[in-house]
């Protein structure tokens, strides 16, 4: 079993920025693509980013492209999402999930462990 466990949600006024982190503790091995997804209130959850496991690769969102950055420390298990130039339209809850396959996927039903979300609000 997997664990996943994100931090470094809050508030930020807009075009600030924040970065989250996600460990993975149990069976974490690193051969697996990690991403993050978020989920706005009322609305259905949406891929942000992934990367690949070695990190060579990643793929984001086009409403995020240019002011994220999605990043992998195999040594500590841990995944980030550096945040930039943050807008209101970014508040959601952000989830790390991790798939057990090895591509770049934006679609949810690949990725099989997931986080409990961490809150990111930016005001306006």
């Amino acid at each position: 079993q997997v664990q996943l466990v994100e931090s470094g949600g809050g508030w930020v006024q807009a075009g600030g920025s924040l970065g989250l982190s996600c460990a993975a503790s149990g069976r974490a091995d690193d051969d697996y693509t990690m991403a993050w997804f978020r989920q706005a209130p009322g609305k259905e959850r949406e891929f942000v980013a992934t990367i690949n496991p070695i990190g060579s690769r990643t793929t984001y969102a086009d409403s995020v492209k240019g002011r994220f950055t999605i990043s992998r420390d195999n040594n500590k298990n841990t995944v980030y999402l550096q945040m930039n130039s943050l807008k209101p339209e970014d508040t959601a809850v952000y989830y790390c999930a991790r798939s057990l396959a090895s591509g770049l996927y934006t679609n949810a039903r690949y990725y099989t462990y997931w986080g409990q979300g961490t809150q990111v609000t930016v005001s306006s």
